[in-house]
């Protein structure tokens, strides 16, 4: 018969499993510091030696890293989503930009979508925060919270649709986002137009998710990135458009 004895799980092979779960679910993030060992320890109710057992196993893993002096982190595993000529490559072609937008409506419209029907409440809540926030940085005209914000939205809302696959690759490609590797997001957040658009197109995202309406997400967030698509095409062709008006100015400063 295929039965074996149940074998009682070390406390250490506890804490890896809780650790692996919130590494995984996006709660850990990469970077991200953990408490201390007596502060952890007092929350897991394990003793230091199980603990640091765990964590050795860990950073074997290479799930964590120690920092001397600093503390023990989640490791930047995402760092090697992407090796450093591929990164090169998307930002030094034009057709990397239109592909990536292309690669974020199908997943984050899809996300949406799923989020809408599956999401907790607290999940929600979480991306209604956001928003308010959105709101408040908009009202600050600050580009840089509202960029940054903008990010943090999206990836609310992968999180929400609870698929941890999806979650990773696409914490991944908003880091090469952040970087500036595609575009330059806090640009398209400094013209007046375009901020008040993309700010009604966030609250119809949002509108729909608290709602509950899969089919308004989607939709919504399909329109938000073909907005983002056709303001990033004016932005590189209005970029080409200088850097030929300035070649003329250099040419007549010559003659």
């Amino acid at each position: 018969m295929p039965f074996q004895k149940i074998q009682s799980e070390k406390l250490s092979q506890s804490v890896m499993r809780q650790i692996e779960l919130l590494i995984l679910r996006g709660i850990l993030r990469p970077g991200e510091r953990l408490p201390s060992e007596r502060d952890l320890s007092e929350r897991l109710g394990v003793s230091r030696p199980s603990l640091r057992d765990a964590i050795a196993e860990l950073q074997e893993r290479g799930l964590l890293v120690s920092r001397p002096g600093s503390g023990i982190f989640v490791a930047e595993v995402l760092g090697s989503a992407f090796a450093p000529a591929l990164v090169e490559l998307f930002a030094s072609h034009e057709e990397a930009v239109f592909d990536y937008i292309d690669f974020r409506r199908d997943l984050e419209s899809l996300s949406a979508e799923r989020a809408a029907s599956r999401a907790s409440d607290t999940d929600l809540q979480v991306i209604d925060t956001i928003f308010r926030k959105m709101e408040a940085a908009h009202l600050k005209r600050d580009p840089s919270d509202e960029a940054a914000l903008d990010a943090q939205f999206h990836m609310a809302i992968i999180e929400a649709s609870h698929n941890v696959v999806m979650l990773h690759m696409m914490r991944s490609m908003f880091d090469l986002l952040r970087n500036g590797v595609f575009y330059n997001r806090q640009m398209m957040f400094r013209q007046r137009t375009t901020r008040e658009s993309l700010l009604d197109q966030h609250r119809r995202i949002n509108g729909a998710l608290q709602a509950r309406d899969p089919q308004e997400a989607r939709a919504a967030v399909e329109l938000h990135l073909g907005y983002v698509e056709k303001a990033v095409t004016e932005g590189l062709r209005a970029d080409r458009h200088e850097a030929v008006a300035r070649q003329r100015l250099e040419h007549e400063k010559n003659r």
